[in-house]
């Protein structure tokens, strides 16, 4: 009996009826990128199919906006943007957190880069980085205290997606401060030193 009905299951998702588990999503280096988009930072619709074949993406996925490791990855990238640019990478952020919050964290930290709201986890799923639970952080900003709310958190995972659409780097141990460095001494050995 068990046999049978994993029979019809297979049967069922080679047929297309049942979805697989976006988390049992595990892409490796050399696996083509799963095409996303989402609102940005400004509330904009943001398209990754709109860098390809001329940019390198950077795609770092981070548990939360303002908190201390997501607060200095974010920095470290703002910094080294200008070394980013000069080889064709383009960094995007993407958490759990509402538009409104990474508006606040991109003013309050002067980022210069695109952060993107993934509130139901689809594009970290898709990437296959565990998503949990959401939560709520209070900061103050401006002398005023501000909730900053986000339906999901997300794990501090990076790629790299090279021109071609191709995932050439995955880290999923990644140190936050140092994050930007990683990525410039891969895409270009001198640069991280």
């Amino acid at each position: 009996m068990k046999f049978a009905i994993c029979a019809v299951f297979v049967v069922l998702i080679a047929a297309g009826a049942v979805a697989a588990d976006p988390a049992d999503v595990v892409l490796q280096v050399g696996d083509a990128a799963p095409a996303f988009s989402a609102l940005d930072d400004n509330g904009e619709k943001w398209n990754s199919g709109d860098y390809a074949g001329e940019k390198v993406l950077v795609v770092y996925f981070y548990p939360a906006a303002m908190t201390g490791g997501c607060t200095a990855q974010a920095c470290a990238y703002r910094d080294d943007k200008s070394a980013l640019d000069e080889i064709d990478a383009v960094v995007v952020g993407i958490s759990g957190d509402r538009v409104e919050n990474l508006k606040v964290f991109k003013q309050v930290h002067n980022l210069n880069f695109t952060l993107l709201s993934d509130q139901s986890g689809e594009i970290a799923r898709q990437f296959g980085v565990p998503v949990r639970q959401g939560g709520t952080i209070t900061r103050t900003v401006d002398g005023e205290q501000v909730e900053l709310a986000r339906s999901v958190t997300t794990s501090r995972w990076t790629f790299v997606i090279d021109k071609e659409g191709k995932i050439i780097y995955k880290n999923t141990e990644v140190n936050a401060a140092e994050d930007s460095k990683s990525i410039l001494s891969l895409l270009r050995p001198s640069a991280g030193q």
